[in-house]
């Protein structure tokens, strides 16, 4: 990447080229506004050092502020340096408010200009890496949204792809597949995906709360009875093994089944064999299982409360379903989703209000999807008028968010700009000053890039 310095001064174009070419730093040069433009569409531009006046007669600054803002219109995300002798002190400050990275006096220190350029150039590479990953991790959920039928599933964090991508990838197979993760979270869309990609997607997909049976019906609804098998029964029924012959039965809640549901539960995974209850007769089905559970089972069986054996003939395949507050990248694109869904007829969809897109943001979730999704009801529902208000969501205005605010932005602990901040947050203690110093920043410039971040000193990574 090149610096590009904007300077009317031949002088100063070339004290500064010589001064950057000692470092190794490769750099184009501009006289004035009318070429810059064109030099940042066409280089590979990671810096730019811009003299904010550009006539003998003009010391205000004002062809300064209009070229800046015509960079930052091009490309938000180049570095400017603000440089001058001239322009007053609060209005070199007001464009580092609207993204300039810093502002330096006129005559420079070297040691200090080439150290915040290098900065510059390596969080202006960091960011480009970023934006590369970002547009390769879209290109790959776009890719697999063609390739599979995701079951109308939203998302846009990786930590959902992964699932995703490993769900589509075992459903062919018949192994047994163990989904876990916490309440809410989407585990029975996750069934789902796997089998409308599997090769009994035209079959049966029974669906049964295996933890909300109780010992005495168990047998009866798992695996069928005749007539007058117990009190009650006057006809034959049959069980979900028998009704799911073919397809996929799901047995959701899994970690709470009793021991005694566990050892017959067992007996059929083992076999493919039961018998309905009150007869003889062995009946042999052909289902692939999935189940899912919020239960950490590891530590059910160390406590006797789970079979472990149970456990290894249901976890041939694990999926890990992760928190709505671990991929927090898909709290605005489910929230869309669902605000298309509750517009009443055929009206246009409530907005959300940007406290109340901070609001969603900065709340925990513990009732994951669900909870999202029924807190945007009572919103619909509630509402004065078009506009979501914190209040209606029920959670309160926030500050902003501790969370990613865009679908298309990494996680936070794969975002470089963020880990290097953080770092040297921590090397000064949570001294900004010291922190801006360590980076090669104004302590303005600081502040800004940890407003854009969302990092608070409060939520600094711990010494």
């Amino acid at each position: 990447m090149k610096v590009l310095i904007v300077d009317d001064q031949r002088a100063i174009r070339t004290a500064l080229e010589v001064l950057f070419e000692q470092y190794g730093i490769p750099t184009l040069v501009a006289s004035g506004p009318s070429e810059v433009l064109d030099l940042i569409a066409r280089e590979d531009v990671g810096v730019v050092i811009q003299d904010m006046n550009f006539s003998a007669n003009q010391t205000s600054g004002a062809e300064g502020v209009e070229l800046f803002r015509a960079i930052r219109k091009l490309d938000a995300d180049v570095p400017v340096l603000l440089m001058t002798a001239y322009a007053s002190i609060e209005m070199v400050v007001s464009l580092v408010k609207e993204g300039a990275a810093d502002y330096i006096a006129k005559p420079w220190d070297d040691a200090k200009l080439i150290r915040d350029v290098k900065k510059l150039l390596q969080l202006r590479t960091l960011a480009a890496e970023n934006a590369r990953m970002r547009a390769l991790s879209r290109r790959a959920r776009q890719s697999l949204a063609v390739k599979a039928d995701l079951c109308g599933l939203i998302y846009s964090s990786e930590a959902m792809h992964r699932v995703v991508s490993l769900a589509t990838s075992v459903a062919p197979s018949d192994a047994p597949i163990l989904i876990v993760g916490p309440n809410g979270s989407g585990k029975e869309k996750i069934a789902e995906i796997v089998q409308a990609n599997s090769r009994r997607r035209d079959k049966p997909f029974v669906k049964v709360n295996a933890g909300a049976l109780p010992d005495d019906l168990l047998e009866a609804e798992l695996f069928g009875a005749e007539s007058g098998a117990y009190t009650g029964a006057t006809k034959q029924r049959i069980g979900r093994f028998e009704a799911a012959h073919g397809g996929t039965l799901f047995l959701d809640e899994i970690g709470t089944l009793s021991m005694v549901g566990q050892q017959k539960l067992l007996r059929v995974l083992q076999t493919g064999e039961f018998e309905r209850l009150g007869s003889s007769a062995t009946r042999k089905v052909d289902v692939r299982v999935i189940s899912a559970t919020n239960v950490d089972l590891p530590r059910a069986i160390a406590s006797g409360t789970f079979r472990e054996d149970l456990y290894f003939r249901l976890n041939v395949i694990e999926l890990q379903v992760p928190s709505l507050a671990e991929r927090a990248e898909d709290i605005l694109p489910l929230t869309e989703r669902f605000l298309e869904g509750y517009a009443q007829n055929g009206a246009a969809p409530r907005v959300l209000s940007p406290a109340a897109r901070d609001a969603l943001l900065a709340h925990d979730w513990p009732g994951n999807v669900r909870e999202l999704q029924n807190r945007i009801q009572r919103a619909t529902l509630v509402c004065q008028d078009n506009t979501i208000e914190p209040e209606d969501l029920g959670i309160g205005t926030a500050r902003p968010s501790q969370r990613l605010e865009t679908a298309d932005a990494p996680p936070k602990d794969a975002d470089p700009e963020r880990a290097m901040i953080e770092e040297a947050l921590v090397r000064a203690s949570g001294v900004v000053s010291k922190a801006a110093a360590d980076l090669g920043m104004s302590r303005q410039a600081l502040y800004r890039r940890m407003e854009r971040l969302d990092i608070t000193l409060e939520r600094r990574p711990k010494l």
